[in-house]
């Protein structure tokens, strides 16, 4: 694969087997995918990837192209395999044989309880980048739990750290921890390709879904191990700053984050408080820290004197921080978005207009060489590319009608 301008991508070349569902391995094949590897979705026949059937639009869901689906699928091609028969995992085990990598995210040992352990995987073929993805990990007292991306957010005390006092814990309102745990499941897979081409080796990634939940709390988490601290739910405030939150204006929220002492003086004189620069309780600092409630007030009711659009732009032009809190449709209008090509029109396999019907995805935000990563084709209907995939790999039509009736496919 390559970008708009011909260059190969990064990952051009390489193959890899996604044996994922819904969302944390989906996320993880697709990040590889758009930078250029080959995906091949492995599904079990008539039913397929669960986010299938997930998303708003009912129709779509009934259709095995759920908007959940399509957000974590384009570009890859789609085969159906029963694995509970010998056929089917023969077929697997030519899969295997010409892949650069395999990813799932089965709840530990059930692709080992189907023949597949990674000792198995890696007598088919050594160099062979194993990565299995799951809520706890393959090891510890939890392993064989099932995990959801609301359980791990709260085991992993990201809901302990959101919210206010009043509201008690919250969760994100999208599934960050799965789509934490594919970002590092993406990443290990790359840094395990990079290695095999040093060494030749292949390599077996197990990845925690609460670990790397964990990791990205950052100070969260450092604030309790160096200074014994325990988080404080702040709602929308900056635990590390102020003024540093969520502000009302005269139209609108707007973020501000005067981190630093020059910004908080700058806004001050900005929306016409100077007086809170000389003011004790906000003079450095520690002293605004202590009385952020008073100083979050007083800033509100200065900037009631416009509109949160009007001090972005006024405040931003004076290198304070600022930006609107948007909701998800002005966010993907917002001529910063568009301008860099983020979303991205596939064609769209299940609607009933075969030529011209498409649906819009995200890319990754990343540029290389300046220029964007899109997917290669839409996402498939399930099994779309089943026949197409198995005479790439030595069968005839006779073999695969007879896979067929054998119920492999």
């Amino acid at each position: 694969m390559s970008d708009d301008g011909g260059t190969p991508l990064p990952l051009a070349g390489v193959r890899i087997l996604d044996m994922t569902n819904v969302l944390a391995g989906p996320f993880a094949s697709y990040q590889l995918g758009l930078l250029g590897a080959e995906i091949i979705k492995i599904e079990a026949p008539g039913t397929g990837d669960l986010a299938r059937q997930l998303g708003a639009d009912a129709d779509r869901n009934a259709r095995q192209m759920g908007a959940s689906f399509v957000a974590q699928n384009a570009g890859k091609r789609s085969i159906t395999l029963n694995l509970k028969s010998d056929a089917g995992r023969d077929v697997f085990t030519k899969l295997v044989r010409g892949a650069d990598a395999l990813i799932e995210n089965f709840r530990p040992g059930v692709l080992a309880r189907l023949g597949f352990s990674d000792s198995v995987l890696h007598s088919i073929h050594p160099a062979l980048i194993y990565c299995a993805v799951s809520g706890f990990g393959a090891t510890g007292p939890l392993k064989d739990r099932p995990a959801y991306d609301q359980i791990i957010q709260g085991l992993s005390g990201m809901m302990y750290a959101t919210g206010t006092a009043e509201s008690g814990p919250l969760r994100a309102g999208y599934p960050i921890a799965d789509t934490l745990g594919g970002m590092a499941a993406g990443l290990a897979v790359s840094a395990a390709l990079f290695e095999r081409q040093r060494s030749g080796r292949g390599a077996t990634i197990d990845v925690s879904m609460l670990e790397t939940a964990m990791t990205s709390m950052g100070w969260v988490v450092s604030n309790y191990l160096v200074a014994n601290q325990d988080p404080i739910p702040l709602g929308n405030e900056n635990f590390t700053a102020s003024p540093s939150g969520t502000f009302h204006t005269g139209d609108g929220l707007l973020n501000i984050s005067a981190n630093r002492q020059i910004q908080f003086e700058t806004l001050c004189r900005v929306i016409g408080a100077d007086s809170l620069i000389a003011d004790v309780r906000f003079s450095d600092r520690e002293s605004r820290l202590l009385h952020r409630e008073e100083l979050h007030g007083l800033i509100e009711a200065a900037l009631s004197a416009q509109s949160s659009a009007e001090w972005e732009e006024t405040l931003s032009r004076v290198g304070v921080p600022a930006g609107r809190v948007l909701t998800v449709p002005d966010a993907l209008a917002h001529e910063q978005v568009t301008s860099r090509n983020l979303v991205h029109d596939v064609p769209d396999c299940s609607s009933d207009d075969e030529h011209d019907a498409t649906v819009s995805v995200l890319g990754n935000g990343i540029q290389m060489n300046g220029r964007t990563s899109s997917p290669s084709s839409g996402p498939p209907a399930l099994g779309q590319h089943t026949d197409e995939i198995l005479r790439e790999i030595g069968f005839d039509s006779a073999q695969i009608q007879q896979l067929r009736a054998e119920g492999a496919i």
